[in-house]
Order: structure tokens, then sequence, then C-alpha cells
């Protein structure tokens, strides 16, 4: 890989876990939300085009608005008051991992299976950690939830590279 490219990436993957800190620490701090957002500009500014990611981004934004708001409704999580859909700063986690999918996380894609295993394993980790740090309530437990997110993940994990190839 040449040296500029494995920069590239390595910027990518750091900027993903910036947003994704911010995002989760937010909701104490509301306006850390401009660290997601300036990341998702840089990327498309600096690692990609608009024209090359506006469609994947906007697309997993809808798909993650729509799962996580169903899994909301669906008693999974508690954000502590009543809501339609998820906080803005939970659908701002989707267009961030969108944007790794073509450029640090490219490396998931294939074979399916190892986008699934890594779907199934990561991904509860993820929202489990953010629920802790966000102050989110699971309210069916950690290891249904957990399991449940595994199960579901398996599955979207593998369609959102899908998506990424598909644009």
């Amino acid at each position: 890989m040449p040296k500029g490219r494995a920069a590239t990436l390595l910027a990518n993957a750091a900027l993903f876990q910036l947003g994704w800190f911010a995002c989760v620490f937010s909701p104490e701090h509301p306006r850390l939300l401009l660290v997601p957002l300036l990341v998702l500009g840089l990327h498309i500014g600096w690692l990609s085009s608009w024209a090359a990611e506006g469609k994947l981004l906007l697309g997993s934004l809808l798909i993650g608005v729509t799962l996580d708001s169903a899994l909301l409704h669906l008693g999974l999580f508690d954000f502590g008051q009543p809501r339609l859909l998820v906080p803005l700063w939970l659908a701002l986690l989707w267009p961030l991992l969108a944007s790794t999918l073509r450029h640090s996380m490219a490396w998931t894609a294939q074979p399916w299976w190892r986008a699934s295993l890594l779907g199934a394993t990561s991904a509860p980790l993820s929202y489990y950690a953010g629920a802790q740090l966000a102050g989110v309530a699971l309210p069916y437990g950690t290891a249904t939830t957990l399991l449940t997110l595994a199960l579901i993940w398996a599955a979207v994990f593998p369609l959102l590279h899908r998506l990424a190839r598909s644009g």
C-alpha cells in the first residue's frame, strides 16, 4: 500500500473514532455535535467527494434512523423521554460509519461472512459502550439487547457494504 494511501486510511479511521466519541458525549455537551458534522465535511471534502459518497452517507442515515427508531419503539433503548425518532447524536453515527466503508473498513467487505461476523461482534459492543457513555437505558437488559443487536448486525453490516459497492 502506498504511503499516502495508508495515511488516508488511518486518518479516516481516526476521524471516525473522534466523531463517535463526540456523538456519545454530546447528550451532556451538545456543542460536540459540531465535531461529527466537521468530520463528515472533511470526509467529503478531503477523502472523497459528495458525488462519490453522498448516496452512501444519506442512504446509511436513512437506514440507521429507521432501524434504530424501530428498536426504540420496540423498547430496546430508553433515552429517558418519549420520542418518535432516535436523537441526532445516534443518527449521526450512521453516516460516520458509512464514511469508513469504502476506506478504512473496506477490508471487512469480502468475504461476506467477515462483514457479518464483524457486525455481529463489534456493533453490539459499540452500542453498549455508547449507551453507557450517553446514559441510554437498555430496558430488556444487557444480554438480551446485545444478542438482539448481534443478530441484526450480522445482516446489517454486509448490507451496508453492498450499498457502498452499489454507488
